[in-house]
Formats: C-alpha cells, structure tokens, sequence
C-alpha cells in the first residue's frame, strides 16, 4: 500500500515540476464541482453486490406484519431477482383502539434524492427506528450466492401479506423496490424504497405503543488479490489530465 503511495508522489512530483513557472490555482465552475466524486473502486474490483431489505410493525396488543426482501447480483448472475418474504403474527393482548392522531405535510419526500429518512408521530409510546447500513468486504474468490428465500418479485408486480396488525406490500416500481406497510385501527403506515438513484424511510404514527422498524442494508465484496489488470496506468492517465493551468 505504501509503495502505491510513494510512486502516485513521485508522479505528482515529477508532473509539478514540468509546470513550475505556470502552475497557477484557478476557480472551479459549478459545472465541474456538481462532476466531482468521491471514492472509487477500478473496474472489475467489485466481485458482488447485494441489496436486503426488511420492514416490522408491532402494535400495542403484540400483533406483527412484516416483509423481507434480498438480492444478490455477480458477474455469473444472468438476471438480478428480488426474493421476497411476508410473516405475521398474533398477539396475546386486546384489539387496539382507533388511531386519532393527524400527520400532515411531507408531500416532498418523496420527490428528495439520495437517502431520506422521517419518522412523524402523533401518538404517545411509540418507538420507530429508520437504518441504512453498508457492509463492504474484501476477498479473494466470489462468495457463493446464498439460494433466495420465498418468492421472486416480477416486474409490475406486488406480493400482499397481512394480519391482525396489518397490511405490507413489496411491489416493483419506478426501476426498483418498494416495501410499504399499512397498519390496521388507523395506527399508521410505514415505506421504503430503493428507486431512481435514491432511497427513502418514511414512517407515519397516528397511534399509541407502536413498534416500528425499516432496515435497508447494502453489502459489497471487493476482490482484494491486488491491482486490477491497467489500475497503475489509470492512475498515471489521471495524474497526466492533470490541468497545465493549475489544479
């Protein structure tokens, strides 16, 4: 690692003093800044990349809807699927009342890019918990593909469960996935998504002594055998497209 380091110096080094007398700063326009990009791997470098998603919702009686969804795509994979799993369960405590509370706003939530996340309650005991988590790895040789748990997600489609404490549905959509619950007794309702570049948790609570949790989790194999065939040649190509003007 520290060679890599030493032989980027020495190129750095060697480029400068090329351009001594007329290395100047100059101001980068909007343009440029909005190019900019941070870390990056060389091409060929990511060996697998997976997607796992899962949603809950307890209510105050015990009742539990729930959902999961995995995918797993490598350079043997011919077609990415979405496995998806739908569980409920019964609680041992009285039927809930109806919700009475009000949530408004929020209509541009679902227009914001990158990652959103947003709990409103309007209830009392409740507890709601929005996580994204990235898993990056590194290995010698692809791991094996785990077999994928319970049914595959089609195109346009939408897999439906549900129980005492409600209603979730996985469905495709806008070019990628979408996991929204809805609770039974007017208590609330719970969604993420993973579409068009960004991903969004969105929970809303209406009731009292809900459990609520939206996990999103991206998990990335890096081959880490060395430098990738011409990964020391791009690093001098970009050392060499180095402005003769100034950074």
């Amino acid at each position: 690692m520290k060679t890599s380091y030493w032989l980027a110096a020495a190129c750095l080094a060697a480029s400068a003093s090329g351009h001594a007398n007329g290395f100047k700063p100059i101001e980068i326009n909007d343009h440029e800044l909005s190019e900019l990009r941070g870390r990056y791997v060389m091409p060929g470098r990511i060996i697998s990349f997976g997607v796992v998603m899962s949603s809950t919702w307890r209510n105050a009686s015990g009742d539990l809807i729930g959902a999961t969804t995995s995918m797993q795509i490598q350079a043997a994979t011919i077609k990415p699927e979405f496995y998806v799993s739908t569980f409920g369960q019964s609680g041992d405590g009285s039927t809930p009342g109806q919700g009475t509370g009000s949530v408004i706003g929020g209509a541009g939530l679902n227009s914001a890019q990158g990652i959103t996340q947003s709990v409103r309650a309007a209830g009392d005991g409740n507890t709601a918990y929005n996580n994204v988590a990235i898993d990056v790895k590194e290995a010698r040789h692809t791991p094996a593909l785990n077999p994928g748990q319970g049914q595959v997600l089609m195109g346009g489609q939408t897999i439906i469960g549900s129980s005492a404490a409600g209603t979730v549905a996985v469905s495709a959509t806008g070019g990628g996935i979408q996991m929204a619950i809805q609770a039974n007794n007017n208590q609330g309702s719970a969604m993420q998504q993973v579409a068009q570049g960004g991903l969004l948790q969105n929970t809303r609570l209406l009731g009292s002594s809900n459990m609520v949790n939206n996990l999103t989790q991206l998990n990335v194999v890096l081959n880490n055998n060395g430098p990738s065939a011409g990964a020391l040649d791009c690093n001098l190509t970009q050392l060499n497209a180095l402005r003769s003007l100034g950074y």
